[in-house]
């Protein structure tokens, strides 16, 4: 099908819009002149526009297609994924948020440093710098890749639009003008995804009729309780190893994370999070809607031979441009919704890749850099990630096969980062030679299943897939629920396995809490046998008290033990909040006055231990 001119006009404002609001605040305001404002908005974003760019980093094209796709094939058991959704942002809400927030970071593996040692926060930065780059050209290439093969709209031209745009307002108009895109292209999915449900329920006939002939085919699916963790989806498999896959994203991931820091204050940011909830389970229920209308139009419109053939995701297409032919403008609304998501997704990748090169792995070498060098610098950064992302969407179309494996190898390294930020915060006693150990663990356990799930697939299914078919083999937690539901329409694992092979058919969503557990076992042994960490030596703003703040009910002497020496306060048995007055950093990476967290006596330090006593003193800093 032919694109109309309505169709085009509607797709060319997207993009114009887009590039409109990134040159709008590159004019305004202060102009992206320094480092706070390029990279965090000078924390001055309210907590509705943050949470619509948090929905819109996790809801990418790979999500608009994957999800109806995986409703249509397999049922709604998908659906259940929604239980997870609550203690996936609950925890980060109260626990790495205020973590996070209070230590005034601009990346988070700043927090690794202030934890460990600088090592560990160059490992945390690269693996996450790795873990991107390969999503990038992923996600930018394979939407297009799909729309091309159902509607002969450009390939190379669809690449080469939406990274150019991308750079364009993110290196232009920075976090602000990324976070308020994120917003216009949030309504933008909303929109298309409505248009495609609305229409395609009119022509079957009502959706009490799309729920019959879903229920009739078996598509409405029950609570399963298998507790079997080889079963790919299963309600334990959704709702608790999803909170893991959650806590990667929400928790920990600097894409997430810098939204939340811009944040005006500490109660936005957290807002922010408890807003992002009913968004979330809003978008589910529409991508499950979509798959269930699809697949009742197609119970009463047979496909024809060439849609009996396509890949999933490329059928979800061929759905949209069937119900959507005869009404001029709403196949270009689902294209600019689709290309909403990659914008919204990719944008968020380069800020975040220009925040973590900058903050961790150019400004502790150049403390000297003045302020506009560093802010030319972060754009310049922005823009070279922005054409390194066309390149690896290049790279990603010579892969053929191996393009599912590049998304799996992004999808493993989400586990392992949630294991090791965890590691510190909840485990005192854990050393830097245990979170390096730990996370180099997690890496080589992720990819051992990952990659040897790849190959087994590939060995038990000789013959391969289409080059555009990105949606057929298990992968790991992700950035993204775009990339989860990558593998969404992978083929269940085969039963009666056994030795390796059944250990390969692992559901891809427990990967994220087997890698993060691997890291904190594997750390905690490594500290315990090089020496755990002393708690006095702590610094009490990096760790959350997890036991004690649960048994708060036991007398205070226990729950000082239980604090493994980091001194806590004695109303709740948590670490002692900052002064209101923390010190906070300066646009170059370095703070106003001293570094906290160290247990002397000193001038300059930031706590002094009084003998006899549990108390630190927080030296307060003028600003």
């Amino acid at each position: 099908m032919a694109f109309t001119v309505a169709d085009y006009t509607v797709f060319v404002l997207l993009l114009v819009l887009s590039s409109a609001i990134g040159l709008f605040y590159a004019l305004s305001g202060g102009r992206q002149r320094t480092v706070q404002e390029f990279l965090l908005a000078n924390r001055s974003m309210s907590f509705l526009p943050v949470a619509l760019s948090l929905l819109a980093t996790f809801q990418s094209a790979v999500a608009i297609l994957g999800v109806p796709a995986e409703i249509y094939r397999f049922g709604t058991e998908y659906w259940f994924l929604g239980c997870c959704y609550f203690l996936g942002l609950l925890i980060p809400a109260h626990v790495f948020i205020p973590v996070f927030y209070r230590l005034h970071l601009t990346s988070t593996y700043e927090y690794l440093e202030l934890r460990f040692n600088k090592a560990v926060r160059v490992c945390g930065t690269v693996t996450f710098i790795f873990q991107m780059v390969i999503y990038m050209g992923v996600v930018l290439y394979a939407p297009a890749l799909a729309l091309n093969a159902v509607t002969q709209f450009d390939l190379w031209g669809a690449v080469l639009t939406m990274g150019l745009v991308c750079t364009l307002y993110t290196t232009l108009g920075g976090l602000k003008a990324v976070i308020w895109t994120d917003v216009f292209q949030t309504l933008v999915m909303f929109a298309g995804q409505l248009a495609v449900i609305v229409v395609g329920t009119v022509k079957v006939g009502s959706m009490g009729r799309v729920w019959q002939l879903a229920a009739d085919q078996g598509k409405i699916s029950g609570i399963d309780l298998n507790p079997d963790p080889f079963e790919r989806h299963t309600f334990w498999t959704l709702s608790v190893g999803g909170v893991f896959m959650m806590l990667s994203l929400y928790g920990v991931n600097q894409a997430q994370v810098q939204r939340y820091l811009s944040s005006r204050t500490e109660q936005e940011a957290v807002l922010s999070c408890y807003a992002v909830f009913p968004c979330q389970q809003v978008v589910l229920c529409l991508s499950c809607l979509t798959g269930l209308v699809m697949f009742a139009y197609y119970q009463e419109h047979p496909l024809t031979a060439a849609q009996s053939q396509a890949s999933s995701d490329q059928l979800v297409l061929y759905f949209v441009m069937d119900v959507l032919k005869d009404l001029p403008g709403l196949p270009g609304l689902f294209v600019a919704c689709l290309f909403s998501g990659s914008l919204s997704t990719i944008s968020s990748a380069f800020n975040s890749l220009a925040t973590v090169t900058m903050e961790d792995l150019i400004h502790p070498y150049f403390p000297g850099l003045r302020e506009s060098r560093a802010t030319l610098l972060s754009k310049l950064l922005a823009l070279s990630y922005g054409l390194l992302c066309l390149g690896m969407a290049y790279l990603s179309s010579m892969m053929g096969p191996m393009l599912q494996a590049a998304i799996s190898i992004f999808g493993m390294v989400g586990g392992p980062l949630l294991g090791l930020f965890c590691l510190g915060m909840f485990f005192p006693c854990a050393n830097p030679t245990g979170a390096i150990a730990g996370l180099a663990a997690g890496l080589a356990m992720a990819f051992w299943i990952g990659i040897g799930s790849l190959v087994s697939n590939l060995r038990a299914a000789p013959s391969a897939l289409p080059l555009s078919n990105i949606t057929d083999f298990p992968q790991a937690s992700s950035l993204s629920t775009a990339i989860a539901t990558t593998l969404l329409t992978s083929t269940p694992a085969p039963k009666r396995l056994s030795g390796l092979q059944k250990f390969y058919n692992l559901s891809y969503m427990w990967y994220s809490a087997h890698n993060s557990t691997t890291v904190i076992l594997v750390g905690l042994l490594v500290s315990l046998l090089t020496g755990p960490t002393k708690g006095a030596t702590v610094n009490p703003r990096t760790i959350y008290p997890v036991l004690p703040r649960l048994l708060c009910c036991l007398p205070q002497r226990y729950r000082e033990r239980l604090s493994c020496g980091v001194v806590c306060s004695a109303e709740d048995g948590g670490c002692e909040e900052p002064a209101p007055h923390a010190p906070e950093k300066t646009s170059n990476g370095m703070l106003n006055g001293p570094i906290v967290g160290l247990a002397h006596a000193e001038e300059g330090e930031g706590f002094v231990r009084t003998e006899g006593t549990h108390t630190y003193i927080l030296q307060e800093t003028s600003l």
